[in-house]
């Protein structure tokens, strides 16, 4: 991207300008087009009520066929939900389990999110599998081992949260295809930095919210659901909008959907969706493989200098996404962390070490007051 691109989308992020943002894995800022989308819907609101909403019903749409090409989709695959919670939970809650069944997933390794919905599911008699994760991300040859004969899913994190390690998804997908196992994937650490397409990688399930590499807010994302799995998957909750004749009131059919709407129950949080369509909506206009390259070449600098002061860095550059993790040369992660807060750095602290998430915002020179302030910190 050139530098007058870069400096462009920076007027769009006006944090980017308040501060040294690395904390998109975390909470990244949303834009000002996501900001106006969200103002139009409650102006709109105010002005006309509900004459609006074909309008809302519209951009809801645009927004769910955005998210379909983010992901490589068809926009019938797509249910908007809550968040990657949400999303996740809905899977494991609908799937079509027997007493017995297992779930294959690494506890040890992964976000809160991606275990409690398997573990929640003991009382049905449904067992956690443990991955092996040696090297803190999911790796094939211990996915293969984990797998028995009562295995049905795989859950996986395209990319852990802490560590910052990629998931091979194609080469994860093609293990669970030959094995009969459907994977289910937490990708909220890749889509929107990562190049994404569901069909070739052979998931079954993808959840991911907004508010991270998407650039969008809290509180709203999407799931992709294949369809060859929607007739299996048993909505938790069922409401008006899960039903063919959705906007018949005058008489209860209830004959759901046969697509991955069927999973939104009720009237949409219209506000944070069309937000989050802007988000997405920029996303494709810059390009996902664009802001990939970005981000790979920021966090090379940002490894390069912190190697060269002695910081212990990871993940291997064959395993990064979007993430890299440090731990500076003396140990005192917090300490840094502290500073780096001090002087205007967003990072973040994550099992003992500092994890930094660049965006296709930040300039060299953010890298480079990073760089000064480990320094300055005594490596």
């Amino acid at each position: 991207m050139s530098p007058d691109e870069i400096l462009a989308l920076r007027r769009l992020f006006p944090a980017s300008e308040r501060h040294v943002y690395l904390n998109h894995a975390g909470v990244a800022p949303t834009s000002t087009r996501a900001r106006d989308a969200a103002v139009a819907w409650l102006d709109g609101a105010v002005a006309d009520g509900v004459l609006s909403e074909p309008t809302w019903e519209a951009l809801t749409e645009k927004a769910r066929a955005g998210a379909a090409r983010l992901v490589g989709a068809s926009p019938d695959e797509i249910a908007i939900v809550r968040n990657t919670s949400h999303g996740l939970a809905l899977f494991a809650e609908g799937y079509d389990w027997r007493p017995g069944d297992e779930v294959a997933v690494a506890t040890s390794v992964e976000y809160p999110s991606n275990v409690y919905p398997w573990q929640h599911l003991a009382s049905r008699g449904v067992v956690v599998r443990e991955i092996a994760a040696p090297r803190l991300g999911v790796e094939v040859e211990h996915v293969a081992r984990a797998i028995g004969p009562r295995t049905r899913v795989v859950a996986a994190s395209s990319c852990q949260y802490a560590s910052g390690f990629v998931t091979d998804l194609d080469a994860l997908g093609a293990l669970c295809r030959a094995r009969g196992v459907d994977l289910c994937v937490d990708g909220i650490q890749t889509v929107g930095v990562v190049p994404t397409d569901v069909k070739r990688s052979g998931v079954a399930f993808l959840s991911a919210d907004s508010h991270k590499w998407m650039l969008g807010i809290n509180g709203v994302g999407f799931a992709f659901v294949d369809r060859a799995l929607v007739p299996r998957l048993r909505p938790v909750a069922v409401g008006w909008k899960s039903t063919k004749e959705a906007w018949n009131f005058d008489r209860a059919t209830f004959d759901l959907r046969d697509d991955a709407s069927r999973l939104e129950e009720g009237s949409p949080a219209y506000v944070a969706i069309h937000a989050m369509g802007a988000a997405i909506e920029l996303l494709l206009e810059i390009g996902v493989p664009r802001v990939q390259a970005r981000v790979t070449a920021l966090l090379d600098r940002a490894a390069e200098g912190l190697l060269a002061e002695g910081a212990t860095v990871g993940p291997e550059r064959r395993h990064r996404a979007g993430i890299l993790t440090f731990v500076p040369r003396g140990g005192d992660a917090r300490g840094l962390y502290e500073r780096l807060g001090r002087e205007r750095v967003v990072a973040s602290l994550r099992r003992g070490a500092v994890r930094i998430s660049p965006h296709v915002t930040t300039l060299e020179s953010d890298i480079d007051h990073l760089l000064d302030v480990v320094r300055r910190h005594g490596g």
